[in-house]
């Protein structure tokens, strides 16, 4: 199960965070300082798993970004890998060339996004030329924006 997934720069900015386990606002300070300091500074030689407290940090660097997510001990950490990737390619194909910008100035598309294919913690599509994810993308690109009970209705 993934525990969150944090959108940082290099400079320690949080662009995207979401959780998917309560936590307290302080805490979360917390853990997005730890984390942000446990990937800026590896070696770029060093795998992409980190262990974080009683989990692990499966992260990738994309330009000045840093896609972090925090999951189970026993989970497969290449599946979550891929699903950073996933989310890269989507994030790219959507916003034509994704920068840090937009996702700062268009953070409800990105959760919109990010939301389509991981549900309570776990990854849900894993295709990214899937039927019904090509037509949300294309909903969004035209302004509608479906509440996520229209979603399920999608044939997939």
């Amino acid at each position: 199960m993934i525990r969150f997934i944090l959108l940082q720069n290099r400079q320690g900015k949080t662009r995207l965070a979401k959780y998917y386990v309560p936590l307290e606002e302080s805490e979360k300070h917390k853990v997005e300082y730890e984390v942000h300091r446990l990937v800026v500074n590896r070696d770029p030689k060093f795998t992409n798993f980190v262990e974080f407290r009683t989990h692990k940090v499966i992260y990738r660097r994309y330009a000045g970004l840093f896609f972090s997510m925090c999951v189970d001990i026993t989970d497969n950490e290449l599946a979550y890998l891929e699903c950073i990737h996933l989310f890269v390619e989507i994030l790219d194909h959507f916003f034509s060339n994704v920068c840090e910008l937009d996702l700062v100035f268009n953070f409800h598309k990105v959760y919109l996004i990010l939301d389509e294919f991981i549900l309570a913690g776990e990854l849900q599509e894993t295709s990214k030329k899937g039927e019904r994810h090509s037509r949300c993308l294309s909903e969004f690109r035209r302004g509608d924006y479906l509440l996520a009970k229209d979603w399920a209705t999608l044939d997939p």
